[in-house]
């Protein structure tokens, strides 16, 4: 985009010099009197400044057109992440909040004293432990 308008300011600034120079060249070149020569470079540098200033304003309005383009794409965009971010942050809080309870429910877990029966159970389970393989090499 930015290539597109540098070439564009070339074209433009080429043309509008391309012109100046071509009419410097007519006018010196004319047959004509000093007095009309004159007049005539003063009535073209009057047509070439006004079209000057009408492709300046021309551009400033298309620029400040693509300012605001800008500026509401940068609105919208703002408001679709803080959106995403709330949803994140809530989405944050919920698992925050089951993992207080899965560790609430470990630690009541762990303060109520285990019944005899479930510990002799767990104690044989421990003692079979499968023997490791021994490797041939």
């Amino acid at each position: 985009m930015t290539d597109r308008n540098s070439d564009f300011g070339s074209f433009l600034s080429g043309f509008v010099f391309g012109g100046l120079i071509g009419a410097v060249v007519a006018l010196l070149m004319a047959p004509q009197s000093g007095e009309e020569t004159r007049t005539i470079i003063k009535e073209k540098s009057v047509e070439i400044k006004d079209k000057t200033v009408s492709s300046l304003e021309d551009a400033y309005a298309k620029a400040e057109a693509a300012a605001a383009d800008a500026r509401a794409k940068a609105d919208e965009l703002s408001g679709i992440a803080k959106e995403r971010a709330n949803q994140i942050k809530q989405r944050g809080q919920v698992v925050l909040e089951e993992q207080k309870t899965r560790l609430g429910n470990v630690v009541e877990a762990a303060k109520t004293p285990a019944k005899p029966e479930e510990v002799e159970e767990k104690t044989p389970a421990a003692k079979k432990a499968p023997a490791k393989k021994k490797s041939t090499k």
